[in-house]
């Protein structure tokens, strides 16, 4: 078995399944774009799609769906990236740290609001 991967065998049905879902993509939006046709003027629904854009959508679709899985994947290892930092926070100082900087964050938000809205008060009633 020299230079064969082990998906050599199964080339061909990768190749198949590859191209069933742009043509499952390009019914969807041919069948869109006909049902929009068929909307009367005063629909709200309607829409003015070009026809080219028939022909783009197996392309964008699979952008649209690589870009979706990409953001999905950086989300999730932000999210673990945040568990493993909390816990080894938590677990290193062993103080309430979130609830010191909470009520830092707080009063600097909450102090100058008060204010402002203190001073709109006095202006508007004379109080």
């Amino acid at each position: 078995m020299s230079g064969q991967t082990m998906l050599s065998p199964y080339f061909g049905e990768i190749c198949k399944g590859t191209l069933v879902v742009p043509l499952i993509v390009l019914v969807c939006v041919i069948y869109t774009y006909f049902v929009n046709l068929q909307r009367k003027a005063d629909d709200p629904k309607k829409r003015e799609y070009h026809p080219f854009a028939i022909l783009l959508a197996p392309f964008t679709f699979i952008l649209f769906l690589s870009l979706g899985i990409f953001v999905l994947i950086l989300r999730a290892l932000l999210f673990a990236g945040f568990l493993i930092i909390f816990t080894t926070l938590l677990i290193g100082l062993r103080k309430p740290f979130l609830f010191e900087w909470w009520h830092k964050f707080a009063i600097k938000i909450g102090d100058p609001l008060l204010k402002f809205n203190t001073q709109l008060i006095r202006m508007a009633f004379g109080v």
